[in-house]
């Protein structure tokens, strides 16, 4: 079944949910049917099923928009330590972080998907002396994606989009895409995302939808918020995808609070769209 242009989804990783049972319950309660799923990793969200978590996820009923990945060992305590420990940025951790790599595509296609997502890390700038060896890593991961017949989505945020554009560009895989959250862009305080949309729309694979502030102080996290209430403009977000030509699905992310407040807050999201959607 095909997924709708501009459906409503959710991340399931934010519903903070341990089984694809629970994951079924909350999109009912929720009133919507597409989901990006979590991959299933220790740190970021596991799965009880294990193993047999693909074939329970297949059989839910659910639409599942793509995979996404986490690295054990991602600290997001500040941003200085997600520089740190972030995607492929540090070379030690590259092997491990590329075998990891090898069974998300496995998953991604036991899912039946072929789309996977993923911070790709701080990328570093042109003329960096670190540069090369980066993007020769990124090089390897769209090498393995395309023998497996999978997109990979970079997250936005880390870098300014024009970094990212260049990199793509500098790259030149065309199974190397771009996941557009314009809250990360606002955390991490970078660009607006409004004004950067156009400069990555042709790659745009998919979106993730969450609000945020900036932060007051520099080099220290910005605020996030639900849908409407932080600074990225969600309504004329929504209104430039259209315009842009973009019909995958809106994906709601929260990442912060309690179970309960994510569930509150993610239902909250969802009539805030279909108000922007309605208009």
């Amino acid at each position: 079944m095909t997924i709708p242009p501009l459906a409503i989804g959710v991340c399931s990783w934010s519903l903070q949910v341990t089984s694809v049972q629970e994951l079924r319950s909350f999109m009912d309660r929720l009133g919507i049917d597409v989901v990006q799923i979590a991959c299933g990793d220790p740190h970021h969200a596991s799965w009880a099923e294990g193993d047999a978590m693909p074939a329970a996820a297949c059989a839910a009923g659910f639409q599942m928009s793509g995979a996404m990945l986490g690295f054990p060992g991602e600290d997001y305590t500040s941003p200085q330590t997600i520089e740190k420990t972030g995607g492929f940025g540090d070379p030690s951790t590259r092997p491990e972080r590329i075998e990891r790599f090898k069974w998300a595509l496995a998953r991604t296609e036991e899912l039946g998907l072929k789309d996977v997502m993923l911070h790709a890390g701080f990328i570093p700038e042109v003329g960096s002396p670190t540069r090369k060896a980066f993007l020769d890593t990124l090089s390897q991961v769209a090498d393995l994606a395309k023998r497996a017949g999978v997109t990979v989505a970079f997250e936005t945020g880390q870098e300014s989009a024009a970094l990212l554009r260049r990199t793509l560009d500098d790259l030149k895989s065309p199974n190397l895409k771009v996941n557009f959250d314009p809250a990360n862009m606002l955390l991490y305080d970078k660009d607006d995302p409004l004004q950067v949309l156009d400069l990555l729309a042709p790659d745009i694979a998919s979106v993730h939808l969450k609000d945020a502030k900036r932060p007051s102080v520099k080099g220290t996290w910005g605020e996030e918020v639900p849908l409407g209430l932080g600074q990225t403009n969600t309504k004329a977000f929504v209104k430039a995808l259209q315009r842009i030509g973009f019909t995958g699905p809106l994906c709601i992310e929260r990442e912060v609070g309690s179970q309960a407040d994510r569930y509150r807050d993610i239902e909250h999201g969802v009539r805030f769209l279909r108000e922007c959607l309605a208009s």
